[in-house]
């Protein structure tokens, strides 16, 4: 079962979004909150917690910006889809320079929501097939990585960063390189480490501007 916590001031868009969620298979509402700081509250006094969180962009007291920065200091295990009805390019761009792991427009159907919480489930990021301009545009026209890839990544490392970008998950990545799964996800985190990445849309910008990869393979 996927635990899913819902993160959205408005009261009727929370509840809505949760009543939705309970349709999906195997998909459960693990809380609802009504800002980021009401959910991090929450977090410190339960045991057990989500594997996603939908988390509103604009929102008093906490954004969700505010809020997926201290989720990703201390609680890394859980997934990020960030929910907004914002769609210009600074704030999806900006989006995905904070290091979350998907972007839900409110504009879009059940169906991708649902998809995009499966994907999740198994990969470490997912925009969706509408907004793959976005992470070309971030690539394309954002700052130069400051150091070298190569002096970073290994050439097994270099083999994972393409497969994530070709978007296999980590079971497929270890049957494509013939290694068990808990070795893909210590490439990944190391990975990660080396480059400065906050998730693996980072490491795959910073792999393209280093010419590792190049636009056609992401």
């Amino acid at each position: 079962m996927i635990k899913v916590s819902v993160v959205d001031d408005h009261k009727l868009f929370r509840e809505s979004l949760a009543i939705l969620l309970e349709t999906f298979e195997n998909v459960e509402v693990f809380s609802k909150s009504e800002h980021g700081k009401d959910f991090l509250t929450f977090l410190e006094t339960s045991e057990i917690h989500p594997d996603i969180v939908l988390l509103d962009i604009q929102m008093p007291v906490m954004d969700g910006y505010e809020t997926s920065e201290v989720l990703r200091e201390k609680y890394p295990e859980i997934k990020i889809i960030m929910v907004s009805q914002l769609t210009t390019r600074e704030s999806i761009h900006k989006v995905m320079e904070f290091g979350v792991h998907g972007f839900f427009t409110k504009n879009s159907s059940p169906e991708d929501l649902e998809e995009t919480i499966r994907i999740l489930t198994e990969r470490d990021f997912y925009l969706g097939k509408d907004l793959s301009w976005a992470l070309k545009e971030l690539i394309e026209y954002g700052d130069k990585a400051e150091n070298p890839l190569g002096i970073l990544i290994s050439e097994r490392e270099l083999e994972v960063i393409k497969l994530a970008a070709k978007e296999y998950n980590s079971v497929q990545i270890a049957d494509e390189l013939n290694i068990n799964v808990r070795t893909v996800e210590t490439h990944r985190k190391r990975i990660m480490e080396k480059t400065k990445s906050k998730n693996f849309i980072g490491v795959i910008v910073y792999a393209v501007k280093n010419n590792y990869l190049s636009l056609d393979e992401v």
